[in-house]
C-alpha cells in the first residue's frame, strides 16, 4: 500500500521510470549470507559494501532514517550507505532518473500504487527466500500486514510501518460550535447527516466533510463493508450499479451541503498535506491516513484527533504506509535484506525511526516504541491503530498493476461530476470502461 501521502496523483513520468526500469540489466553475484549471523549482523563477506537508499518524505524521516542506518553501520563496520531522499512530488520522476543512468537504488521506500507493478515486471528483488528462512524474520509482524506486501505468493516488500484510513476532525471547532465528534462505527449515512449538522451550525462558513466521492480508499472501504471489494484479481471487483450508488451517495451529500465547494474539493484532490481542508478551516473533517495526523497537526493551531473511516472498522486491515523494497538487480541481495530485517525488528532502530511512517510493522518494536511516545497527536494514532487491530477484517492482495491508473481516473470522474460536466450515470459508464482497460493494458 502507496503511500505515501494522502491520495496524491501519480507522477506524469510513471510510464517513463517503469520503461527504464524494466530496461535495466540484472547485475548477477550477490554475496553470500555468512551462517549463524545475529539480526544485528550483516550477511556479507570481508569486503565493503556500500548500499545505496532512497526514499521520500521530510526532514523528520530523513532524520530518523539516517539515525537507523548509521546504527547499522555501527554494528556492521564493512556496511556503508549513500542515501538520498526527497519530497513525495517528483519522487519516482527521480527514481527513473536514477535508472536510466545506470545507478538504480539498492534499497528505496515503494508504496502499494505500484508494487503489484513493479513487482510484475521484475523489478523487485524477490524477498521470499529471506522470509522463509528467517534472515527477515516477520514473525512479529501481524500476519495480515506481511501478506500485503505479497504479490503472486512472493514477498516483494516489507512493511516500513502499519498504518489505517483515519478520518481527521478539528476536535477545537467542533467544541465551539458546540457539536459532537465524529465516532468509530459510524454509517456513511450517519456521518454525512452529522457533517450537514455541523455545516448548518457553522452557519454555512464550515463544511462538515470533504467530499470523499473521488478517494479510492474511502470507495474500497465502502465497498468491503457492503460484501464487495475494489479488485478481484486483475479486474475490478465491484459493479457499474455500486460505484453509481457511491458517486449518488456524495450527490445528496453535496445537495444537503455536508461538503464544501468543488473548487475546494478539487485543492484537496492534489493530496497535499498542507492542502487538506480540515487544517485550511474549510471542513471540520478530511480524510487521510493516521501516520499523517501528527504532520497535519503541525499545520493548525487548533487540536486535531482522529477516528476510523465510517462504516463498519471490518472493512478495514492493517496496511502498509510504504514498504521497504530492493532492486532485483543489487549487487548485495543478502545486505538489502539484512537491513531491511534491522529495520524491521531491531528495537533500537525502531526507537530511532519512531512513528513518523506509521506504528512499527513489528508488534514487539511497536510495544517499546508506544510507550515512549510523548507527542498527543502521536499517542492518538497509536491508539487508533491499537483499536483498529481488533476490529479490522482480512487483508486482500495490493492493488494489481493499474491501480494509479485507476485512481487517477476515480478522481477525474468525481471532479466531472461536482463541476457538472457529466452526470453521474455517464461518468460511472466512462470510468468502468477505461478503468477495465487500465487494468487490462
Amino acid at each position: 500500500m502507496p503511500a505515501a501521502q494522502s491520495v496524491p496523483r501519480p507522477g506524469l513520468d510513471r510510464r517513463r521510470l517503469l520503461g527504464a526500469l524494466a530496461g535495466l540489466p540484472l547485475l548477477g553475484g550477490g554475496l553470500p549470507a555468512l551462517a549463524g549471523c545475529s539480526p544485528e549482523e550483516a550477511a556479507v563477506d570481508d569486503g565493503p559494501v556500500e548500499l545505496s537508499v532512497f526514499w521520500w518524505g521530510g526532514d523528520r524521516r530523513a532524520a530518523a532514517t539516517e539515525q537507523a542506518l548509521r546504527l547499522y553501520s555501527q554494528q556492521n563496520p564493512r556496511v556503508s550507505f549513500r542515501v538520498t531522499w526527497q519530497g513525495l512530488s517528483g519522487y519516482y520522476d527521480r527514481l527513473a532518473t536514477q535508472a536510466t543512468g545506470g545507478n538504480p537504488p539498492d534499497l528505496f521506500q515503494i508504496d502499494d500504487t505500484l508494487l503489484a507493478e513493479y513487482a510484475g515486471r521484475d523489478i523487485l528483488l524477490d524477498l521470499s527466500p529471506y522470509a522463509t528462512d528467517g534472515r527477515i524474520d516477520l514473525r512479529e509482524v501481524p500476519a495480515q500486514l506481511a501478506r500485503y506486501g505479497q504479490v503472486d505468493e512472493r514477498t516483494v516488500g516489507v512493511a516500513a510501518a502499519q498504518t489505517s484510513a483515519a478520518l481527521v476532525f478539528n476536535r477545537a471547532l467542533l467544541r465551539r460550535l458546540g457539536q459532537p465528534e465524529p465516532r468509530t462505527g459510524m454509517s456513511w449515512k450517519e456521518y454525512v447527516a452529522w457533517a450537514a449538522r455541523v455545516t448548518r451550525a457553522s452557519g454555512n462558513r464550515v463544511a462538515g466533510t470533504m467530499d470523499a466521492s473521488g478517494d479510492y480508499r474511502a470507495l474500497w472501504l465502502w465497498l468491503r463493508g457492503q460484501g464487495s471489494e475494489m479488485y478481484r484479481g486483475r479486474q475490478l471487483g465491484f459493479s457499474s450499479a455500486e460505484l453509481l450508488d457511491w458517486f449518488e451517495f456524495w450527490e445528496v451529500a453535496r445537495f444537503g451541503r455536508a461538503t464544501p465547494s468543488a473548487a475546494l474539493v478539487e485543492q484537496a484532490d492534489s493530496g497535499e498535506l498542507a492542502r487538506q481542508l480540515v487544517v485550511t478551516g474549510h471542513t471540520a473533517a478530511s480524510f487521510a491516513w493516521s501516520h499523517q495526523l501528527p504532520e497535519l497537526q503541525r499545520l493548525t493551531d487548533d487540536e486535531l484527533a482522529a477516528v476510523a473511516f465510517p462504516g463498519t472498522p471490518a472493512a478495514q486491515w492493517p496496511r502498509a504506509s510504504m514498504y521497504w523494497a530492493g532492486f532485483q538487480g543489487t549487487r548485495h541481495p543478502e545486505v538489502v535484506a539484512n537491513v531491511i530485517d534491522f529495520l524491521t525488528t531491531n528495537v533500537a532502530a525502531g526507537r530511532l525511526l519512531g512513528v513518523e511512517r506509521g506504528l512499527n510493522a513489528s508488534k514487539q518494536v511497536r510495544s517499546f516504541v508506544a510507550g515512549e511516545l510523548t507527542d498527543r497527536s502521536e499517542k492518538r494514532m497509536a491508539a487508533l491503530g491499537a483499536e483498529l487491530d481488533g476490529l479490522a477484517g482480512p487483508s486482500p492482495a495490493p492493488p494489481p498493476k493499474g491501480h494509479a491508473k485507476v485512481r487517477t481516473l476515480l478522481i477525474d470522474a468525481a471532479e466531472s461530476i461536482r463541476g457538472k460536466r457529466s452526470g453521474a450515470r455517464t461518468a460511472t459508464s466512462r470510468f468502468m470502461a477505461q478503468a477495465n482497460a487500465a487494468l487490462a493494458s
